[in-house]
């Protein structure tokens, strides 16, 4: 009971060994030491554990504050641009729904993060950490107690679109497809102007990353887009009732529960246009 943990490298070793470490003995006390820029500003410094389990994401898992995180930038140096990216993306996504002038600097970096300008994307995941940290900190439900995660912006397409591509797309390239097809969402809804959209999908696309995915048009045995599916596993995953978070607009949100699926078929026909 009085042992560490260290744990070293990227996100989802991170979850298995956190919550190995949460059950061993009721729990030992975990030091993180993430290796990956999605790790360093995402789930590294989060409060849990998970892995997946009968074809369903973070289906077992755990609460558990680490004891330390320990974030050294040098650990980026090796990495190729692809998988900075990953962390970029959920930069962007933090951004759109918290702080528009983070929003804004990210859409002026976009050409030197391609040119994978390590200080500048090494700032962007810093200050993206730090929103995360003040989010769990702040929001008053860091066990998820409540039906919303704001933090989740995009997550109901993402977590189904690794699921349908078996993992060709990494977590931060289906983060950055979601977030820009709940962005087009928000603003054929009209909780989001259409301009911002545009530019929240044109800054991921300046970036690198993507916003279209053949898997957002594969239609199940019914003929329905079989991504939708994500909206009920996203609803079920907490329980009570649907709750997605959108841009609206760009650097503060707000809060649906239901979904017109003709309108986010037309989004998803709008993205492949975009690609």
């Amino acid at each position: 009971r009085h042992s560490y943990c260290i744990a070293i490298g990227g996100g989802a070793f991170l979850d298995a060994a956190g919550l190995a470490a949460a059950l061993f003995h009721r729990g030992v006390r975990l030091v993180r030491v993430p290796t990956t820029a999605l790790a360093q500003c995402d789930s590294g410094v989060g409060v849990k554990n998970a892995i997946n389990f009968a074809g369903a994401k973070n289906l077992l898992g755990t609460f558990a504050p680490p004891w330390a995180v320990l974030n050294d930038a040098t650990f980026l140096d090796s990495l190729p641009l692809p998988l900075l990216l990953d962390g970029v993306a959920e930069a962007v996504k933090v951004a759109a729904i918290k702080n528009a002038a983070f929003f804004r600097s990210i859409a002026r970096a976009a050409p030197q993060i391609r040119r994978r300008n390590l200080p500048v994307i090494q700032r962007i995941l810093k200050r993206c950490a730090l929103l995360h940290l003040d989010h769990i900190a702040t929001s008053g439900d860091p066990y998820e107690l409540g039906t919303a995660r704001p933090l989740d912006y995009g997550h109901w397409a993402a977590h189904k679109l690794e699921t349908l591509s078996k993992h060709r797309l990494s977590h931060g390239r289906a983060v950055a497809i979601g977030i820009a097809l709940d962005a087009l969402y928000a603003a054929r809804t009209g909780l989001l102007p259409e301009k911002q959209a545009i530019r929240l999908i044109a800054t991921l696309r300046t970036c690198g990353l993507p916003v279209y995915a053949l898997e957002l048009s594969k239609a199940d045995r019914r003929g329905r887009l079989a991504v939708l599916a994500g909206l009920e596993e996203f609803r079920a995953h907490l329980g009570g009732e649907l709750t997605l978070t959108l841009p609206s607009p760009l650097g503060s949100r707000t809060e649906i529960h239901t979904v017109d699926e003709t309108i986010m078929a037309t989004c998803i026909a709008m993205l492949e246009k975009m690609k």
